[in-house]
């Protein structure tokens, strides 16, 4: 009988990524504050798909394309010059979105999406779909990297609080020899649950909430509000169930 175990990693950063093997790994975009919790959300109300785009000319472009397209995203927090929408969860309800794609670019996490090469797939996790995304990687059974987007390449809190939780409830089922998922356990220990308030004095939060942008805080750190699992295919990301596993 094989008792290997999959490994599992925690990359803390964009500029370490180059560091760790993606290639035949499941990796897991993290972008808490606010681009995975918000293509959770837009998948989970029903969007056909979300196309994450690295510019935004590329973005409206797209828009200018098909008038079924909504084009969202920010920089630096705030919606870019060009664009319909921001990058709120709340701005995607299913009234709004069902049946529609979002075109969506961000600072940190659709630029760290881009990244990735050689992957066996590639899906992005919130705590919006904390349990999703876990119960799918333990029925992969493959190596797995957590991402963090981070801010502008630098460490940042809510995205390795995340990773930590990922790998808290994966114990037992993966190995791991990586100190970066030792401190991102530590981190998730620390905080025993309260997600919101162990972030509230991160450097994230405070840029965002001082956006009046608190109830988007509020909202990304609330687990498992849409239990779904974005994974990329060719372009798009689509919900796990429109789309083969590998």
């Amino acid at each position: 009988m094989n008792n290997i175990k999959p490994t599992i990693e925690v990359c803390f950063s964009p500029a370490l990524l180059h560091l760790y093997n993606t290639a035949g790994a499941i990796v897991v975009i993290i972008d808490v504050f606010r681009a995975t919790s918000t293509i959770a959300a837009a998948l989970h109300n029903g969007a056909h798909s979300v196309i994450p785009v690295a510019s935004v000319d590329e973005c409206i472009q797209l828009g200018l394309q098909d008038s079924n397209h909504i084009t969202a995203g920010e920089r630096d927090g705030k919606i870019a010059e060009g664009l319909s929408y921001g990058n709120s969860p709340l701005d995607f309800p299913p009234s709004f979105i069902q049946g529609k794609t979002l075109v969506l670019t961000t600072t940190n996490g659709t630029r760290l999406l881009h990244m990735v090469q050689n992957a066996a797939a590639i899906i992005t996790g919130s705590f919006l779909n904390l349990d999703a995304v876990c119960q799918f990687l333990l029925n992969s059974q493959r190596r797995v990297l957590l991402a963090c987007a981070s801010w502008k390449d630098r460490f940042n809190l809510e995205d390795s609080l995340f990773a930590g939780a990922v790998i808290d409830m994966l114990k037992g089922s993966f190995e791991t020899n990586c100190d970066s998922a030792r401190a991102a356990t530590h981190l998730f220990h620390a905080s025993h649950g309260n997600y919101l308030s162990f972030l509230t004095d991160s450097s994230h939060y405070l840029r965002l909430s001082g956006f009046g942008l608190k109830r988007d805080l509020e909202y990304c750190t609330t687990p498992n509000l849409h239990p779904v699992v974005p994974i990329l295919k060719g372009r798009a990301l689509l919900p796990l169930q429109e789309s083969a596993l590998f």
